[in-house]
């Protein structure tokens, strides 16, 4: 007897409309779906969706919802539906479009990836989604408005220099471009003041801040950033899964005999971490005595210093993490002691320790740069 084994919602969320698909999946393997339907993107369109759900789902197996993660337009709806204790899966727009290649689908619509996206939800198991608690939401996203003022300050003075370093200015501009640059220093004070703010006002999270801030070279920013984009590494169970969010995982390209690229870091992951510990990195591989060993001896046949600064980012933020996960402070003579050879493993008894250069591990953790940097780092975590 043909039974419903799964089904599945599929939503593609555009700006002011969504569309949807119920994908039911038999316990023969087969699948079938349902005309796809058009919401207006508001709570009056959620509620619709809820209604034509009821209407042309069965009650069993319970419906879950399916949705891409397409910029920050998908979490009104999300919410919504957790709210109302439905299951809700959050998957990258990339597992989608590979899915579609696997199918041999080129077209693109908004009816095209509803019916995908359901049908990928029923034929696969997905995590389910949970929104992140208020306090690491709030500290992403003032650390990502810090993030971006710096960068339009550094555009800015930029500006400036190429200015003053040509034939007469106009006073004008080279007066506006100052006080540019005035006015975004005092967002980025008040910024950093809001963040401290919100750090204080969680006891438990500012403790832990504290620990971290032990280490030498890493400021209240960078843990803040760090800990902002993983959520308190709240879904980080091992460090290849931390390495590969960061993008730091080590791709290799050989084919044959003939095909011999150079081993580097994917660079497929939370660019905002990679771009927190850069600075970090360089202080710690001239001050910090537990890396500048490493930092050397990966530099010695190296062409580009760049190598060693990755190498000691990557490190960074494992360290990060063993003392976030371990709920302790950094000593600089406990870690030389209990560490061995320092340049092969990692800091204060990580169990799960590897090697400095590790070939991508396929069941890491994916993540993607060419996703809106305002893209909600919930939904990276959970594939």
């Amino acid at each position: 007897m043909q039974t419903i084994f799964r089904q599945c919602i599929g939503i593609d969320i555009a700006k002011s409309t969504f569309t949807a698909c119920i994908c039911q999946q038999f316990n023969t393997g087969q699948t079938t779906c349902s005309p796809v339907s058009e919401f207006e993107h508001s709570r009056h369109g959620f509620n619709q969706l809820l209604k034509w759900v009821r209407k042309h789902a069965v009650v069993a197996p319970q419906a879950v919802f399916v949705m891409e993660a397409t910029g920050i337009y998908y979490e009104p709806l999300a919410y919504h539906l957790h709210e109302l204790g439905q299951p809700v899966c959050v998957v990258l727009p990339n597992k989608v479009k590979h899915y579609a290649k696997s199918l041999n689908i080129k077209s693109k619509t908004d009816i095209i990836d509803a019916r995908l996206i359901a049908q990928m939800g029923a034929e696969r198991a997905l995590e389910e989604w949970t929104p992140p608690a208020e306090v690491f939401r709030n500290l992403r996203a003032l650390t990502r408005l810090y993030t971006d003022i710096k960068s339009q300050k550094t555009a800015f003075v930029n500006r400036l220099h190429s200015m003053e370093a040509g034939h007469e200015p106009l006073p004008f501009i080279v007066r506006s471009t100052k006080e540019m640059i005035r006015k975004l220093d005092r967002e980025i004070d008040k910024t950093k003041a809001e963040i401290t703010t919100l750090i204080a006002s969680d006891q438990g999270l500012q403790q832990k801040v504290d620990k971290l801030l032990t280490i030498k070279g890493v400021g209240l920013m960078t843990i803040a950033i760090v800990v902002a984009e993983t959520q308190g590494f709240k879904l980080i169970t091992n460090v290849k899964q931390l390495a590969s969010y960061a993008g730091y995982d080590v791709v290799q390209r050989e084919s044959g005999s003939s095909t011999k690229g150079k081993t580097r870091i994917s660079k497929k992951g939370n660019s905002r971490i990679r771009a927190a510990l850069y600075f970090p990195a360089l202080v710690a591989a001239r001050h910090n005595k537990n890396f500048q060993g490493m930092y050397q001896r990966i530099n010695q046949s190296k062409a580009s210093k760049m190598v060693g600064v990755t190498a000691v980012q990557r490190k960074l933020l494992i360290l990060l993490y063993t003392l976030w996960r371990e709920d302790t402070v950094y000593d600089e003579n406990k870690a030389n002691k209990t560490s061995g050879n320092q340049e092969t493993k990692f800091l204060l008894r990580l169990n799960d320790a590897v090697v400095e250069k590790q070939q991508a591990d396929p069941k890491s953790l994916p993540a993607q740069d060419e996703l809106p940097l305002n893209l909600s780092t919930e939904a990276l975590l959970r594939l």
